[in-house]
């Protein structure tokens, strides 16, 4: 009889455990890892540089996440690198916690970037223009106010971004690409001798000028020359006649690599003076008589 009542205690008991661990286990998917009630799809944003502490706050503000603590875990164990991926995310409603952490340390936005061309030769304002066709939200003054006094170091290039990308992000990826390629050429910088300020300065110009690898280099002998001699650069860019004995102060645009390049390592040779036809053949001269003859032969 005593055993009988020992066995009913003891089953009670391990009964009890059980449904406890239920409850705890119960209690810790609901509690913890889950969604927070009321929770719908929530688009999130994601700064350069943004630090894990910061983004766990705001999810938690957002109602994202509920448990700092956990998100934090799982970020350190799935994150890539450093840090957390930069961009915007959405996260669908209901997602637990490891989902999330999964999402923004792994970069899985779950929305499309948008890409952004930027051709060679764009001024700063052309630039701000194509970013606010491009984004619905885009601060195009903010954009303005802060490149203002960056014209030329803006690198041309395909940029994918997000529209909840803030102007200043958008500023760091194109001076940053900026950067990047100049590093990759800093050793004929260098071993030319000219100022980086001048070579920008004179890439613009032969973004202009140049038709393109064929004769940019030539171009850009020729330009140095005439600045060489004490000869006015007469060039006409964009219905402006810079006519004066060196460089103009400021970068007129935003110039690619090869204008970079080309402004580095020009082409030495005995011309003075070319034109472009119109069907965009270039037609050198070395002296003024000999490119009248040009005009007159390609240009009337």
């Amino acid at each position: 009889m005593d055993n009988n009542i020992s066995e009913i205690i003891e089953k009670k008991m391990n009964n009890k455990k059980k449904w406890g661990i239920i409850f705890l286990v119960f209690f810790f998917v609901l509690f913890v890892l889950s969604t927070p009630f009321n929770s719908n799809d929530t688009i999130i944003h994601i700064r350069d540089g943004q630090s894990i502490d910061s983004l766990t706050q705001e999810l938690h503000s957002k109602n994202v996440i509920r448990n700092e603590f956990f998100f934090k875990f799982f970020i350190k164990i799935v994150k890539s690198g450093q840090g957390v991926i930069s961009g915007d995310y959405l996260i669908i409603k209901n997602s637990p916690v490891w989902v999330v952490a999964w999402q923004v340390g792994r970069g899985y936005h779950n929305i499309e970037p948008i890409k952004v061309t930027i051709r060679e030769g764009l001024t700063n304002v052309e630039i701000a223009n194509i970013f606010s066709s491009k984004l619905i939200d885009f601060n195009k003054n903010s954009f303005l106010n802060g490149i203002e006094g960056r014209q030329g170091y803006l690198f041309p290039d395909t940029y994918y971004v997000y529209g909840m990308d803030t102007p200043d992000e958008i500023i760091e990826k194109l001076s940053n690409n900026f950067k990047n390629k100049i590093k990759k050429i800093n050793t004929s910088l260098i071993e030319s001798g000219k100022t980086l300020s001048d070579v920008v300065v004179m890439a613009s110009i032969l973004e202009w000028e140049a038709g393109g690898k064929d004769d940019i280099g030539i171009i850009s002998g020729i330009l140095w020359r005439r600045i060489s001699i004490g000869m006015p650069l007469q060039v006409d860019i964009d219905k402006t006649t810079y006519n004066t004995k060196g460089l103009p102060v400021k970068p007129l645009n935003n110039p690619g690599l090869l204008s970079i390049e080309a402004a580095i390592n020009p082409i030495s040779s005995s011309y003075l003076y070319y034109l472009h036809d119109k069907n965009g053949n270039v037609h050198y001269a070395k002296t003024f008589e000999d490119h009248k003859l040009n005009i007159k032969d390609y240009l009337k």
